[in-house]
């Protein structure tokens, strides 16, 4: 299944999901480069909640532009196999190499704001990034590594620590607390059963 009919199929789980869905699915429709940072209005990005097998913690990066405990992601930059990206970017900005989707089913799909800034010396103008969330599982076991240029701290928290630990409230109340209620409805190995 091709990451549109994955969305399309995606059965929200409240009124922000589903008004998100619409603008995620409209914006795929009428912007060939939507998988492409080229574009400077709205672009696609996954990201995962890395969570360790028995759901007891959450890993969160200290991510540098938003100054802050957040989950880990990226960019598309091309490529329409999204979990793909959620796994690579988790890789890439923790360290991690034992990983495992929980499901190949989204978890979680937002429109997120991002504030212009500064990357690599050059302006970035303000943005959206039109996200879909995987839910992955990794060994606590696994050694963590900062990704420099990306972040400055990668940590394990409980759930309700990850909470305290962001300093974006929106980030917060909209998406990580919907995450961590999420969790019970992906069974370890299993799929969402509001995508069945």
């Amino acid at each position: 299944m091709d990451i549109r009919e994955a969305i399309e199929k995606y059965r929200p789980c409240c009124e922000q999901e589903a008004r998100d869905k619409a603008v995620i699915l409209s914006f795929i429709d009428s912007a060939p480069d939507a998988f492409e940072r080229s574009n400077l209005i709205a672009h696609m990005t996954a990201s995962a909640w890395v969570v360790n097998p028995p759901r007891t913690k959450v890993l969160m990066v200290y991510h540098n532009i938003y100054d802050s405990w957040s989950w880990a992601g990226g960019h598309a930059d091309g490529e329409t196999d999204l979990l793909a990206v959620a796994l690579r970017e988790v890789q890439e900005e923790t360290g991690v190499r034992h990983l495992r989707p929980v499901s190949r089913d989204i978890f979680s799909l937002e429109a997120l704001t991002v504030d212009g800034h500064e990357k690599r010396g050059e302006y970035v103008p303000s943005h959206l990034h039109l996200n879909v969330t995987y839910l992955i599982e990794a060994s606590e076991a696994d050694t963590l590594h900062v990704c420099a240029g990306e972040n400055s701290g990668v940590r394990w928290f409980t759930p309700e620590e990850a909470l305290l630990a962001s300093s974006e409230p929106w980030f917060v109340e909209r998406i990580y607390k919907k995450l961590n209620a999420k969790l019970g409805t992906f069974e370890s190995g299993g799929s969402n059963a509001g995508n069945s």
